[in-house]
């Protein structure tokens, strides 16, 4: 049996999808009855029929959806492939990062690399989901939060980050700063079995009975912290800025290594960008000096009970 020519199928497609074989027809450029004929030369061929017709146009038939649902894919790639591309240029880099990385790290350091490269042109996109790199062909690269591994893609490793307990000065001057003991006892924001049950198990204390709020964004759950609502285990990257800006405390010297790192990915087709090679060295070295910054402080990951305590000046109702 011969191949069932492929116009006949982009016919059927089309009609499917318009579900009107009078706009199907002048989309592609035929007449009605040039695409009645196609569609009729796939339905002879399969002893089907594909379409129930109308008096406001054509509707599947259950044999006509399954052929839909199995070619469509493919004909979707075929046209994907064969779209113009543009041309790429050095000196323009594309990179997808999550929001509250971009707003807490990245962004407060571009103008250090756009004084150093002023030829350099950065798309920053910010995306909460998992970018499919072979879809999207004008990213370049993205940052992301993970265990380092994403099959074809190449991860280069910045750096680690940490969680530790902060809250606001306000909170403080409410209720007192709380040692490791009696830590429980205070608003904490987060969720029954996250990274607060490690802590407690980790470094003593005993674990609340509830939270305050739970939030499924960590810049917001930073920005609760901050406003007074409660204390946060949150990561020390996106907490930096709050901490230099006085509007969080860093409770304790004790800290957990946060389960995944920050990473620099690009497929393939990048490697040999020079744009995002000149991303990449700048990237290094800055991932670098923050490291040896906080480093400077770095907390201690000693166990509970070896540690000082400050006696609690919490206020009791």
């Amino acid at each position: 049996m011969s191949r069932p020519p492929l116009h006949a199928l982009l016919g059927f497609i089309t009609a499917a999808r318009l579900g009107n074989l009078t706009r199907a027809a002048e989309s592609m450029h035929l007449t009605v009855s040039a695409l009645s004929h196609q569609i009729r030369s796939i339905e002879e061929r399969m002893e089907q029929q594909l379409f129930e017709r109308g008096a406001r146009g054509v509707k599947l038939t259950d044999d006509g959806r399954a052929l839909y649902d199995s070619i469509k894919p493919h004909l979707d790639a075929i046209e994907h492939a064969l779209q113009p591309r543009a041309r790429r240029r050095d000196d323009a880099l594309a990179i997808t990062l999550m929001p509250s990385f971009a707003s807490s790290w990245l962004v407060p350091r571009l103008p250090r690399l756009l004084a150093a490269h002023p030829q350099l042109e950065i798309s920053l996109q910010s995306n909460v989901g998992v970018v499919d790199f072979a879809r999207e062909a004008t990213i370049d690269a993205g940052i992301r939060f993970g265990p380092g591994h994403w099959q074809g893609l190449q991860a280069v490793h910045l750096f680690d980050d940490w969680l530790i307990p902060t809250a606001s000065p306000a909170l403080i001057e409410r209720l007192g700063r709380p040692t490791l003991s009696n830590l429980h006892e205070f608003p904490l924001l987060g969720a029954p079995g996250g990274r607060w049950s490690e802590w407690f198990a980790r470094f003593g204390g005993v674990p609340p009975e509830r939270f305050v709020a739970i939030f499924d964004d960590s810049e917001n759950l930073h920005r609760a912290a901050a406003e007074g609502m409660g204390i946060v285990l949150g990561r020390v990257t996106l907490a930096r800025p709050l901490i230099d800006a006085g509007r969080l405390i860093p409770l304790f010297e004790e800290r957990l290594k946060a389960e995944y790192a920050h990473y620099l990915v690009y497929p393939p087709r990048s490697q040999h960008h020079r744009g995002l090679a000149v991303f990449r060295e700048w990237l290094l070295e800055e991932a670098q000096a923050y490291q040896a910054a906080e480093a400077e402080g770095k907390p201690s990951t000693r166990r509970a009970g070896t540690g000082t305590r400050a006696p609690s000046r919490r206020r009791r109702p």
